[in-house]
């Protein structure tokens, strides 16, 4: 039979009170690192890249930039915190003590909420934008996305700090062991995050882009039959331009693309079948964060001003003197 020194503890010294080290093979361990060294540091620099160029140019600053500027944010603070903690959990002894595990744990919910969030806000802007395109600048103002952004990230902290409130109160109330960086929540909670972060926004989401879907088809089929000015004048409603068709069809990838690498990770979180190994929920977790690194990408590909901006700061061309109002677009 194995012993504790045999299966080696995390805290040699402190024998019964610490954990064993995690049993994870060398391809593990060499899978791991590569995520690690690979994923973490590119999503932080591809978001950096975003927040940069919507932060700096002028021109850049539109109502829907800005809420792909807060995805950035978000999506940031994936790669900065969650992927190294997710991997440092999974690959190793948490070292770091019960206090940073309860600061790490809140910022990954937050982050990851916040994230949500701002997907719903973007579905929700291209749905005004191509359905009621008329009233599209009177009800989409700079001053009312900014105040929603501030209200997504508070009302995700609030929402955060409510379901680990016992955890971050009590940080190492639930740990079995020392070396573990766990949490635990109620049934009640569990029920309540699963509907909050999950069930509810997938539906507006899929609710809103279906809207977009159908006003889109029938937008495309009027500019085809050349009736589209008088479909306008009888309906008294305004036809979406180019431009704002162009931006739902490349939002909608980014959206597709969310609930490609979130709904793996709830379907494993919601079954909770015995035989699934740690790896299985390891990676169905790495799918949820991959999506904050895949958000910039898509981004670059169907904005050509994400490219220019990126050129700008890589040449030093944003230290220049009134750089922030050149034609980025």
């Amino acid at each position: 039979m194995e012993t504790h020194e045999e299966a080696e503890l995390c805290f040699p010294e402190l024998l019964n009170a610490s954990c064993l080290k995690p049993m994870v093979s060398q391809t593990e361990v060499l899978v791991y690192h590569i995520l690690l060294f690979t994923f973490s540091p590119l999503t932080v620099a591809l978001n950096l890249m975003v927040i940069l160029s919507v932060a700096h140019f002028r021109q850049l600053q539109t109502p829907t930039n800005l809420l792909l500027l807060s995805l950035a944010v978000s999506d940031f603070f994936v790669g900065l915190v969650l992927i190294p903690g997710e991997i440092l959990r999974n690959m190793t002894c948490w070292f770091l003590g019960d206090s940073m595990c309860s600061l790490y744990t809140f910022l990954a919910w937050w982050s990851v909420s916040a994230s949500v969030g701002d997907i719903v806000l973007i579905s929700v802007d291209r749905y005004v934008a191509i359905c009621d395109p008329l009233h599209y600048t009177n009800k989409v103002t700079m001053k009312r996305v900014k105040v929603c952004i501030c209200l997504c990230w508070f009302c995700s902290g609030c929402y955060c700090f409510g379901i680990l409130n016992d955890n971050l109160t009590h940080p190492g109330k639930y740990h079995i062991c020392q070396g573990e960086c766990m949490i635990s929540i109620s049934h009640v909670a569990d029920a309540v995050d699963v509907v909050a972060t999950f069930i509810l926004p997938i539906s507006a989401i899929i609710a809103l882009y279906m809207s977009v879907f159908v006003v889109a088809v029938s937008q495309a089929r009027a500019m085809r039959s050349h009736i589209t000015s008088i479909t306008a004048q009888r309906s008294g409603k305004a036809v979406a331009n180019k431009s704002e068709l162009k931006a739902a069809r490349s939002l909608s990838v980014l959206v597709v693309v969310f609930l490609m690498c979130f709904c793996p990770y709830y379907c494993v979180y919601l079954a909770a079948d015995a035989s699934f190994t740690a790896a299985v929920y390891f990676y169905a977790n790495f799918l949820m964060c991959i999506n904050s690194c895949l958000n910039p990408l898509i981004y670059s590909l169907f904005y050509p001003w994400l490219r220019k901006s990126v050129k700008q700061i890589f040449t030093m061309q944003i230290l220049q003197p009134d750089s922030r109002n050149i034609n980025i677009l």
